[in-house]
């Protein structure tokens, strides 16, 4: 009976705690219980927006879990909005590059001015329309399913997306395409590819962030956090890589930089878990 009890204790306790290493902050609102992409600009509060199927909506929501702001994107269609970014004069990047069965030809990342200081609740979006150069087939065959994103950052004025790996079998590469950060049709560059780990579900990318100060490349996956530094220009993947285990079994979805230490981490509501938001300190 007292060996039950422990059991019993010790299965409650690691339920309570499957985020792992990472810090709690709030609960998040219903709102963005599908959340797919964060982005911080200051003062305890972040930008989400959610991913196939949900509203053309940035929203703005405090670390006390409160809505704060709803802005809608004019001009933009949520078909898969994947991720968030900006650049340093301000500027929000919304990546729908969402693309789970390899087919879609519709490729877009929206630009939109500056939401902290957007004075109404809509917001205009221009579109960065791009493709991949090297996909001959929509879909292609299963072991070359590699055209999934949910990744994308800003970095010397381009914008950046990795790719999620689907193929079957799994092989865990994953490439790095590159953008122009103006409005346009383009091909997207192939400047890296890396294989971070070859294990199914947990080794997908599901997010990527660049410390403000542009020394740190820090890619997201099911648990793991990639970290690549001292790297040349956008030679990222041959800079210096720490692979971090963070323990947490929710399915984590975005992440951000709140300064360059510091990141700030998000996952969806899954089987009434998650929908949370969290910090994490660099070592």
């Amino acid at each position: 009976m007292k060996l039950l009890s422990f059991i019993s204790i010790a299965v409650f306790l690691t339920g309570c705690s499957n985020y792992g290493q990472l810090t709690f902050v709030t609960k998040l609102p219903k709102a963005v219980k599908e959340n797919s992409g964060i982005a911080y600009y200051g003062n305890e509060k972040s930008w989400f927006v959610e991913d196939h199927g949900n509203d053309d909506v940035l929203y703005q929501i405090g670390f006390n879990g409160k809505i704060l702001k709803e802005l809608r994107v004019k001009n933009a269609k949520n078909h898969d909005w994947e991720d968030l970014t900006q650049d340093k004069k301000g500027n929000l990047y919304i990546g729908d590059i969402g693309n789970n069965a390899n087919e879609r030809k519709n490729l877009v990342v929206y630009k939109v001015p500056n939401p902290e200081i957007e004075p109404g609740n809509k917001i205009d979006a221009q579109q960065i329309e791009f493709y991949y150069p090297e996909q001959k087939e929509f879909p292609p065959k299963k072991d070359n399913l590699i055209y999934d994103a949910e990744a994308l950052f800003h970095f010397n004025n381009a914008l950046y997306i990795i790719t999620k790996n689907r193929s079957e079998p799994f092989t865990g590469k994953t490439f790095i395409y590159k953008i122009p950060d103006t409005p346009g049709k383009y091909a997207a560059e192939l400047v890296g590819e890396f294989t971070p780990c070859e294990t199914a579900r947990v080794c997908q990318v599901t997010s990527a962030t660049i410390s403000p100060d542009g020394k740190k490349l820090v890619i997201l996956g099911y648990g793991f956090l990639w970290i690549y530094s001292d790297f040349k220009g956008d030679d990222f993947i041959n800079g210096r890589l720490k692979t971090i285990d963070l323990g947490a079994t929710t399915q984590i979805e975005s992440v951000c930089f709140k300064d360059d230490n510091t990141l700030l981490v998000s996952d969806e509501e899954r089987a009434k878990t998650g929908q949370n938001l969290y910090s994490y300190t660099l070592k």
